[in-house]
């Protein structure tokens, strides 16, 4: 069958270093999953936390109510649990604890009829690491269009 990308969160590039990726199941409602199905989900502002039962959640992840749903629709900002092996987890939750790391979400796709979360560990950027970033991104592109002012 293979993947279909329901949305990505293009901020995390820019407003984050990317080290390491992983993959997680989501838990959710059937509704939220009819509205994913239509691509109705914001990404942006959403995070994953840890918990002391080591259990990862996802927070700030908003699914827009199905539109054929009934008063049993789901709400639209709730924390959602992730679902991933245990050493994965520890593994995780120790190199946020020794370099000050974040888990961010990337994208939410569909693999093979399940919704799955791509979650990364980050490091913040500073202004001037976006600038950075955005300078060499412009000369690249000058260098590809040929124009080498």
């Amino acid at each position: 069958m293979g993947i279909k990308i329901i949305v990505k969160n293009n901020r995390a590039g820019y407003d984050f270093f990317l080290e390491e990726k992983y993959e997680a199941g989501v838990v959710l409602k059937g509704t939220e999953v009819k509205s994913l199905r239509d691509g109705k989900a914001i990404l942006t502002e959403a995070f994953v936390t840890i918990d002391s039962k080591g259990e990862a959640w996802l927070h700030n992840l908003v699914i827009a109510h199905y539109t054929h749903g009934n008063i049993n629709n789901h709400e639209e900002g709730r924390k959602r649990k992730l679902l991933m092996h245990r050493d994965e987890i520890d593994a995780i939750n120790k190199r946020m604890a020794q370099k000050g790391l974040t888990l961010i979400p990337t994208a939410l796709y569909f693999k093979e009829s399940r919704v799955k979360c791509e979650i990364a560990l980050a490091k913040g950027k500073k202004l001037y690491d976006k600038r950075d970033a955005a300078a060499k991104k412009d000369q690249d592109r000058k260098l590809r269009q040929g124009n080498y002012e």
